[in-house]
This record gives structure tokens, sequence and C-alpha cells, in this order.
């Protein structure tokens, strides 16, 4: 399974409206055989990001998550109290809860993360991928 860090959900589906994915990286997806994932905390960011006038999407936000999601074929991964447990005894090396959830999600799946975000590369136990 890959699982993919809200920025890198964004920019693999919606590349104009954000900074590009590296071409090696959107390569490597594209070739991928394996399932694509987000956890469901990345749903609340992206509300979250549309809500401060950050992110602008080409389309509302519940036609979006069906796009985003079923049309995709981009999984959601469920929060289960087990799993939140686990973000919350993570070394604290991250302090944002979501970035911490998105990290024992792609733990407990024994995913490939990909994030560009340096201090969650930083984490023990953790497969990322940005740079092919």
């Amino acid at each position: 399974m890959i699982l993919l860090d809200t920025h890198a959900w964004i920019r693999w589906l919606h590349p104009k409206l954000n900074r590009k994915l590296p071409d090696s990286l959107r390569e490597w997806m594209e070739a991928a055989d394996e399932p694509f994932a987000v956890s469901t905390i990345s749903a609340l960011e992206v509300a979250q990001l549309v809500k401060k006038g950050a992110l602008e999407l080409p389309l509302p936000m519940p036609d979006w998550f069906d796009a985003a999601l079923a049309d995709s074929g981009i999984a959601c991964l469920p929060l289960t109290p087990k799993l939140l447990h686990a973000s919350t005894i993570l070394p604290d090396i991250h302090k944002d809860p979501a970035d911490r959830i998105i990290i024992a999600t792609a733990q407990e799946r024994d995913a490939r993360l990909v994030t560009a975000d340096e201090t969650i590369q930083l984490y023990p136990n953790l497969r990322t991928v940005w740079t092919i």
C-alpha cells in the first residue's frame, strides 16, 4: 500500500492547484502496482485548508471528496482508537496531531508514505518516498 500525505494527495490529483509532485515521483506513482490510500484525517486537513482560504478546489467539498476518493480509486483509511493511541506514543519528533496520525497509519499498514515533510521522514520504522 502507498499512503499519501495530505499535500501529496492534493498534488497527485491537482498538480495545477499546488506545486507539482517531482517528476520522478509522479512517474514512480504512475507505475506503482500497489493500492493508494489516505488517512481520514487528511479529509479534515483538506476541509480546514479550504475553510481558511489556503486551498481552492475545482469542485465543492462534498463533490470533491467523492472525486478524490471513489472516482480516483484512492481508499480512505478509517481512524480507530488503537491507531489514535499509537499516534500518541510515537517519538516526539513531530508535534502536529494530524501528521502523527498519518505516521501511525503508515506504520500500522506497513505502507510507504509519500511526503515531502522532512520532519516526518525522520521517524524510525517508517518508509517514506519523495525523491526517487
